[in-house]
């Protein structure tokens, strides 16, 4: 993956209006996800990281007073420098909702987070990527690392969602289970549907069919879910 040509900052301007700043990190430490090369986007170098994190969060604004970001694993993932000047942007362009992503293993580390922004009136969403709510194809096809079967447990720690559909085995059934499932554990959900990339696992054309025709059109409005039928609709990537 080409780093260097990402474009790293956009504006979402619908369903909870928001910015959105891809940064760069250390590389996420699962890296066993079957189906992700997004962890290609990483740099060993924690000098070259902030350098290139402080010119994309000096595109931030403040506009909407939210912003999401995503850095191709953890936030556990950034370096100290690139957090604190996460936090001092809030602070300048009055921030109040900031979203991050995180992997089951860092859960751990959410409550420090939270606590961090909290202390500036900030308040801390963060999201998962559970991809199904299937435990044996998350853990056998798709290799998540999640040791929790409970959604609900699951959720303790998190406040948003991400699936993952076009795969081969999924049914309407089965990606329905998923939403509404999704739905009633979480705050928001995030429908990722799969796209050719430099993995093996290979989008089902069959299964986005049934997505795009049977649930496509009874949630694409509903302003808790977004969905990305391509992985750069947010404008990032």
């Amino acid at each position: 993956m080409e780093t260097d040509s990402l474009t790293r900052y956009s504006e979402i301007t619908e369903k909870n209006r928001r910015e959105i700043v891809l940064l760069r990190g250390s590389g996420c430490k699962w890296r066993r996800c079957t189906f992700c090369d997004y962890h290609l986007d990483f740099g060993p170098d924690k000098d070259s990281n902030f350098a290139l994190n402080q010119k994309v969060l000096k595109q931030v604004t403040g506009k909407y007073g939210k912003l999401e970001v995503i850095n191709s694993g953890s936030f556990v993932d950034l370096d100290n420098q690139t957090v604190q000047l996460i936090l001092d942007t809030c602070i300048e362009k009055r921030i109040a909702e900031i979203h991050f992503e995180c992997h089951w293993m860092h859960r751990e580390s959410v409550a420090a987070l939270r606590k961090i922004f909290a202390a500036h009136g900030i308040q801390v969403k963060i999201k998962i990527g559970v991809e199904t709510f299937d435990n044996q194809y998350r853990e056998q096809v798709l290799r998540k690392g999640i040791d929790e079967t409970s959604p609900a447990k699951i959720a303790a720690c998190f406040d948003e969602v991400c699936l993952l559909f076009g795969l081969d085995g999924q049914t309407e059934d089965s990606m329905l289970y998923d939403i509404e499932t999704g739905l009633a554990n979480f705050e928001r959900i995030c429908i990722n549907i799969m796209v050719e990339n430099t993995t093996k696992i290979r989008p089902d054309s069959s299964v986005i069919d049934i997505f795009m025709k049977k649930l496509y059109p009874i949630y694409k409005d509903n302003k808790r879910i977004d969905i990305l039928l391509n992985n750069t609709d947010f404008g990032v990537g």
